[in-house]
């Protein structure tokens, strides 16, 4: 059965190298992947940047920033249509990071309304580093703030709490009561704790971590770099 999956997030808190990283491992599994980039906040990491990584890995992607596939902001409706219409394994809604951001998955909600029941995740990312994410009562604001914009219910937290180039296990260590309190409070569960390897190693040999407030760790290989060339035009 087809998986969707949307990240949402604060800016910043790394859903486009989840969603590499997610689609590179389906990939690897022999799925027939698809990403959609509806991120049309942040130039700064884009996804069309990865087109070579991507292509290499047989993962399709929908993007208005992909040059040379003639996608626009005028047809790009239709070929998001793709991810519903096709007969894909899975596929990976990579959305704006804030709630005028979600705005971009409105339009679709009677796609998603059409899914079968079990077919759908939303996961919202948590970066405890990022504004708007460091206590669990703003994450649950920002997270209602983005369901109402996007039409859609968060299902999953993950804990991806980091500082970029200065990441370190103890950001994961920060990261993880206050993800849990704001699991706790809000009865979503946590479905993946992420981070480089080596961080996310030392993470897991801490004593007293209760799994259910983890998920599965996944271990992310870092695709995403500032673009200063990007950045500037």
């Amino acid at each position: 059965m087809k998986k969707v999956i949307i990240l949402i997030g604060n800016y910043g808190s790394g859903k486009t190298e989840i969603a590499l990283n997610m689609a590179v491992a389906a990939a690897a599994e022999g799925k027939k992947t698809q990403v959609i980039d509806l991120d049309r906040i942040n130039d700064y990491f884009r996804m069309s940047d990865h087109v070579r990584l991507l292509e290499d890995n047989s993962i399709h992607l929908v993007s208005p920033t992909f040059v040379g596939a003639g996608i626009t902001q005028t047809n790009m409706p239709a070929a998001v249509g793709s991810a519903f219409a096709q007969d894909w394994d899975l596929v990976i809604f990579d959305v704006g990071g804030d709630p005028a951001g979600a705005l971009s998955l409105a339009r679709y909600h009677m796609d998603f309304a059409g899914l079968e029941p079990g077919q759908l995740e939303v996961y919202d990312i948590i970066n405890i580093r990022r504004p708007m994410s460091e206590t669990p009562d703003k994450i649950l604001k920002l997270k209602e703030e983005m369901e109402g914009f996007a039409r859609q219910r968060v299902t999953g937290f993950i804990n991806n709490s980091n500082l970029q180039d200065w990441a370190s296990a103890q950001d994961l260590r920060d990261g993880y009561p206050v993800v849990r309190e704001a699991s706790e409070m809000s009865g979503i569960p946590v479905v993946y704790t992420t981070g480089r390897k080596e961080f996310l190693d030392e993470f897991l040999q801490d004593p007293g971590l209760d799994a259910r407030y983890i998920g599965t760790p996944l271990a992310l290989r870092m695709y995403m770099h500032r673009s200063w060339t990007n950045f500037a035009e």
